[in-house]
């Protein structure tokens, strides 16, 4: 299998963020991966996975799940929603890895914790993960690109740990439950995803109230699908898939040839961003 990886941009001075992560400015762009069309984007991207299970200290362990391309990859950590596990979100995580990302999903140190305590466990994985020099996935980790997402509660934490971290690069989060907005000054390029018809976490009164209290300067974006339950993270659905495939190349990776598919989308009942990303 090709792997296409070009260094479009050569910059920079490494920080520590507030998690202690690394983080640097967009020091590099990377092309992982032929040219994207909307039709290779909704379905598994060139890279064959593999896959280890982790467990470390502040998180319930988790699966990771690395391409099997020599290379190196940004790092997404993947959350579950309010009694969920980690097998929730596998399907939609195992696809984002599939188009060139390390990404591992993880289990919650209980199945009730709330999003603070969701955001806190995504940073302690991202840092696991990121010592790991075992399994398939040593040696292809980018710790200056590390990313969050996650589903309903996990999709909370994921907006809260991009709040609290701006070493990260990028987050998603999924049909998101919170109770607080720590977003305010974030400036972590961030995506909320929805549905028109989710009970649970209704578009109204989380995501939408979430992307309006992320700041006007950061790079946002609200995409609420016709039809769509509070379940439809479980699967690779569409668009939901395919916009953080192309969120996240566009944001961890710096690749401008994922932009055209952060326009909007005939399923989204309501569609809003920054952009021109």
């Amino acid at each position: 299998m090709q792997r296409f990886n070009t260094k479009r941009s050569c910059l920079a001075a490494l920080l520590l963020a507030s998690a202690g992560l690394v983080a640097s400015s967009p020091a590099f762009a990377y092309q992982n991966g032929p040219a994207p069309t909307l039709t290779s984007i909704q379905a598994d991207g060139a890279f064959a996975v593999s896959t280890q299970t982790v467990s470390g200290s502040g998180f319930g362990g988790g699966t990771v799940y690395s391409p099997n391309t020599v290379g190196k990859y940004a790092v997404v950590a993947v959350c579950p929603g309010f009694t969920a596990t980690q097998s929730s979100i596998a399907a939609i995580s195992r696809r984002l890895a599939t188009h060139g990302f390390v990404v591992v999903t993880i289990n919650t140190n209980s199945v009730y914790d709330y999003p603070p305590s969701r955001a806190n466990q995504l940073l302690a994985a991202l840092r696991t993960v990121t010592a790991l020099t075992t399994g398939p996935v040593a040696g292809k980790m980018d710790l200056t690109r590390q990313g969050v997402a996650g589903w309903s509660m996990g999709g909370g934490g994921a907006m809260l740990a991009a709040g609290m971290t701006p070493g990260l690069k990028a987050g998603v989060a999924f049909a998101p439950w919170a109770q607080s907005t720590n977003v305010r000054t974030s400036a972590v390029p961030m995506a909320y995803l929805a549905g028109t018809a989710d009970g649970v976490a209704p578009a109204s009164s989380h995501a939408t109230v979430f992307y309006n209290a992320t700041p006007a300067t950061t790079k946002k974006m609200l995409g609420v699908i016709q039809g769509a339950d509070h379940n439809f993270p479980k699967t690779a659905s569409q668009p939901a898939s395919y916009t953080q495939v192309a969120w996240m190349k566009r944001f961890l990776d710096d690749d401008t040839r994922y932009s055209p598919f952060l326009t909007g989308d005939s399923r989204f009942a309501t569609y809003r961003s920054t952009g021109p990303f």
